[in-house]
């Protein structure tokens, strides 16, 4: 068996541009609902299950050009990364890239459409270039990418479930069920 075949494809032989996907999903609430949510960077913990004590900088927001740190999880492993906004474009595109935009390793974004009566959020995932870090071997970057496949699939259906669930909360207000942000009640 060739190491082609067999997955132990040497990393220096691969395309970092062989390793994106995009994962799509219907929420029921506003695009612009849905942006406010997607770039509030320090809310992705609600959804995603490997991100956690996800912040702007110090006086930073959604906006082209601000970092933003974060804690990942993944198989028993914690790191925190950097990340830059590389899109902000409300109420339809938000993105970054881990690592900033003159040595990023991952783009993310997400993209937002009005459909019917709410939207449709695309989420995409896209490796820069390849990095030991990542893995060594195609078998490595396709095991990478299948996982964070399975994490994006699970972020959207937790967006969508905790957009459906915050319209139905009584304290919830205004047509795409939004609270006052940034304030927790007593």
């Amino acid at each position: 068996m060739s190491a082609t075949t067999s997955g132990l494809e040497p990393v220096e032989a691969l395309a970092a541009s062989e390793f994106a996907f995009t994962r799509r999903a219907w929420v029921d609430a506003a695009p612009a609902r849905v942006y406010d949510l997607v770039s509030d960077v320090s809310a992705i913990s609600r959804w995603s299950p490997n991100a956690s004590d996800v912040a702007y900088d110090h006086g930073a927001g959604p906006s082209v050009g601000a970092w933003f740190s974060g804690r990942n999880r993944k198989d028993g492993r914690a790191w925190t990364t950097r990340s830059q906004v590389v899109r902000a474009d409300p109420p339809t595109a938000f993105g970054f890239v881990v690592g900033g935009r003159e040595n990023g390793i991952v783009q993310w974004g997400w993209t937002l459409r009005p459909q019917g009566d709410g939207t449709l959020v695309q989420q995409s995932w896209q490796l820069l270039r390849l990095d030991p870090v990542l893995g060594t071997t195609r078998a490595d970057l396709d095991a990478l990418r299948r996982y964070m496949e399975d994490s994006v699939e699970t972020t959207l259906v937790s967006l969508a479930q905790w957009i459906a669930e915050d319209r139905r909360r009584p304290e919830s207000t205004g047509a795409a069920g939004t609270r006052p942000r940034g304030r927790s009640e007593p």
